[in-house]
């Protein structure tokens, strides 16, 4: 989901305190966020090896091949991260979380966007158990979604693309990490409400992204092989789900760099459904899509 801010942790071993989360069993529950929370970065976000082994990126099925579209949700189909970062921030202020010092935008892109609620609840929270970081999660998409009720809407070109699918008779699925309220909310409140055939979600998967289950689970669903299909996606960890599923990937220019989508595996990146980069890729006459 760009490293433009400094991230500030506290100094090794200093201690801050998390405010009560909903029950006194959470008052005054301490947390050391300086070496732990180094820690759990490493384990969350690996460290490369000098030499990453490249990733062939995959062209898409030209439109007399292709028979199906995957697509992301956050962010891929509306801008929701400045939402979710605003969520996080101001319910990590309320609990006490880097000294009640807002995170940055950085923090989030690198550690938060685009990753399974589980795997953030660990990262942040290392010392609480997993009904307190269930709660927090919980409480914080609850007022995502408060948030997004009047506050999204698709990227350019969204509608016009899903109209020219279906006119095709391409089959589409949402495959996303986000929890299955969120996902039904934004589909909605971008008004793709009938417009997707099947929606998977990442926890409802034996494995959420960055591991493929979801979307070979969504292959299933559409009946399709990989090399008949493809996804949009906006952030490398849904990239890499897709490329280790044998698909070929869309960028979607929202919140990471053009870099980081190509590094991960995308085929190429888009500004929105309207770029033409899409639709000559797809083997599409400029003048159809114009007039579609």
């Amino acid at each position: 989901m760009q490293a433009r801010f400094a991230v500030t942790l506290l100094p090794r071993g200093e201690v801050i305190t998390a405010k009560q989360l909903g029950t006194k069993r959470f008052a005054k529950r301490s947390l050391r966020i300086g070496s732990q929370a180094k820690i759990a970065a490493s384990a969350f976000h690996h460290t490369p090896p000098a030499k990453m082994p490249e990733v062939m990126a995959r062209s898409i099925p030209p439109v007399g091949s292709l028979k199906a579209v995957l697509f992301d949700v956050d962010g891929t189909i509306c801008d929701s991260d400045p939402l979710h970062y605003k969520a996080f921030r101001d319910m990590l202020v309320e609990v006490g979380y880097n000294g009640g010092e807002p995170i940055t935008e950085e923090f989030f892109s690198k550690f938060i966007s685009g990753k399974f609620n589980p795997d953030i609840g660990r990262f942040l929270f290392p010392e609480w158990d997993e009904a307190a970081q269930t709660k927090f999660l919980d409480d914080k998409e609850a007022y995502f979604r408060r948030m997004a009720a009047s506050n999204l809407e698709g990227h350019k070109g969204l509608h016009k693309f899903c109209e020219w699918l279906k006119k095709k008779n391409i089959r589409r699925a949402a495959v996303t990490n986000a929890p299955r309220l969120n996902a039904e909310q934004m589909i909605v409140g971008v008004g793709l409400g009938s417009f997707f055939d099947h929606l998977v979600i990442g926890s409802e998967c034996k494995r959420a992204k960055p591991f493929p289950d979801p979307y070979l689970q969504g292959l299933s669903l559409l009946g399709v092989s990989a090399n008949q299909a493809f996804v949009f996606e906006d952030s490398p960890a849904g990239i890499k789900a897709a490329v280790d599923a044998n698909l070929p990937v869309v960028g979607v220019y929202a919140r990471n760099p053009r870099s980081t989508l190509l590094e991960a595996g995308a085929s190429f990146v888009i500004e929105n459904f309207d770029d033409p980069a899409l639709w000559k890729a797809l083997g599409v006459k400029e003048e159809e899509w114009t007039q579609s």
